[in-house]
This record gives structure tokens, C-alpha cells and sequence, in this order.
């Protein structure tokens, strides 16, 4: 199949069912998954295994020992392309895609979209309370603005305007993931491999596009687990981290 979601997963045994079965639940199911264990110590494995029985769509467990949401994602898109695929999409193992992410992407797709920065909104079964409801939306928003003002952000090398993109919900044509050198195989704590995703890409491609339709919710547990100061300050290259460096894997 020419589309395939690629999904990297650390330590994810308790959220990542919740992906598969809403990945399971899309209304365009001609897709292909590859699951990326980056070495992963609990059940995260055995589940993906025991879903991919019984799965609508082909289902591909790889592993790969090299710490690193980055250089994880950098695995699936590689080896999803090895496979065939010419069309791409990531999600994490602790989000939820909409049961139209598929279809939309696909269509975005079909319209000349080479890169798919989609909308990320919080998980409704994390019951999110007035203010997370508000505050999540409200960082994003600013870090947005930030993003489009940065001096780093902006020059004549790039083809196309910045656009905020969400490692967990972007899509990539395999042929322009693979001619702008695609992730950049870096730890979590190192920096955004989103963001440098997109800023490679913009180098080669005017055919950016921010789809607001294109929709996955994310989960709360980082914004819940260190504050909204520290948060921010993480997305804000990194300007906080925790002492412990297993601490940016928020469980």
C-alpha cells in the first residue's frame, strides 16, 4: 500500500492499544503500520504483536535499540519507504487520531500537499478541566507565534512560510522525506526532530500545508506531570530539563 503510518513507542504498554484501536477505527483503513520499538522494557511489543492478529491493515513491529523519539521515527519513515510506501504519517503511542486522520491526509495528499502539519487537541478520556482545555491550546497558540517570528525560522533558503507542525501528527511524502534527509536522529531532550523535520523540508518544498482538519489528540500527562511553566520552557527549545534525563519520558 502507497500509505503508511508510522507510530515510534517507548515504554507506551499503557497507551499504546489506545492508538491501535483508534487507528483500527479509521474510516480509510488501506493503510500499512510499522510500530517502532526504541527498545522498549515493559509489554509495548507483546501488544502491538496480539493486535496486528486481528488487524483491518498490515501491521509491522521493528525495533530499534538507539534512544530517541527522532531516530525512531527515522526508522519507521525508512523503513516504510523500503516497503513501497509513497505516502507517510506519524503519530505517537499515547495519542489518539481522529477517525477521519486517514482520509484527510489522504486527500490533502491528492491535492499536491507534499508535508501535513495537523491540529493537535487534548485526549477527551483524560477528562480535561476548564483550564487545560484552554491552556493547551493557548501554549500552542504561542508557540505558533513564536515560531513564525523566530529570525531562525525565516530566510530566502526556505520555499515555503512556517507552520507549527506536531511530531505526532505530520504527514511527508516519502519522496521529499527522503531528498530534505528526513528526521534527525536525535534523542528527546536534544531537541524538536519535528521541527527540524519541517525546516529541511521547507528547504526543498513550497507545498507546506497547515491542516487544521488533519486531527489527533495528544495526551495531558506532560502538562499535568510538570506544570505549565516547565512545559512551555521544554517546547521552547528545551530551556527545561529535567536532571534526570529518563524524566523527559513522561509516564
Amino acid at each position: 500500500m502507497s500509505l503508511w503510518v508510522v507510530v515510534p513507542a517507548y515504554n507506551e504498554a499503557a497507551s499504546v492499544g489506545g492508538t491501535l484501536a483508534a487507528l483500527a477505527a479509521q474510516r480509510d483503513t488501506a493503510f500499512s503500520l510499522v510500530v517502532v520499538d526504541n527498545a522498549s522494557t515493559d509489554g509495548t511489543a507483546r501488544i502491538v504483536r496480539e493486535f496486528a492478529r486481528s488487524a483491518p491493515f498490515p501491521v509491522e513491529l521493528v525495533r530499534e535499540p538507539e534512544p530517541g523519539a527522532g531516530t525512531a521515527a527515522d526508522t519507521g519513515f525508512r523503513h516504510a519507504v523500503r516497503a513501497g510506501a509513497r505516502l507517510l504519517l506519524r503519530t505517537d503511542a499515547d495519542c489518539l487520531p481522529a477517525p477521519d486522520w486517514t482520509a484527510v491526509a489522504r486527500a490533502e495528499f491528492g491535492r499536491g500537499a507534499e508535508v501535513l502539519c495537523g491540529r493537535s487537541v487534548p485526549r477527551r478520556d483524560e477528562r480535561p478541566g476548564f483550564a487545560e482545555a484552554r491552556l493547551l491550546p493557548a501554549l500552542v497558540r504561542l508557540s505558533a507565534l513564536y515560531g513564525r517570528w523566530r529570525p531562525a525560522h525565516r530566510g530566502p533558503r526556505y520555499r515555503a512560510p512556517y507552520v507549527l507542525c506536531h511530531g505526532h501528527n505530520l504527514g511527508i511524502t516519502a519522496e521529499l522525506y527522503l531528498r530534505c534527509g528526513g528526521t534527525p536522529r536525535e534523542r528527546l531532550e536534544e531537541g524538536s526532530e519535528d521541527v527540524t523535520l519541517l525546516n529541511r523540508a521547507r528547504e526543498h518544498s513550497a507545498r507546506i500545508v497547515r491542516a487544521e482538519h488533519l486531527v489527533v489528540e495528544s495526551s495531558l500527562r506532560r502538562l499535568r506531570s510538570w506544570g505549565a511553566r516547565r512545559t512551555l520552557l521544554w517546547y521552547w527549545d528545551r530551556r527545561y530539563r529535567p536532571a534526570d534525563t529518563k524524566e523527559v519520558h513522561v509516564r
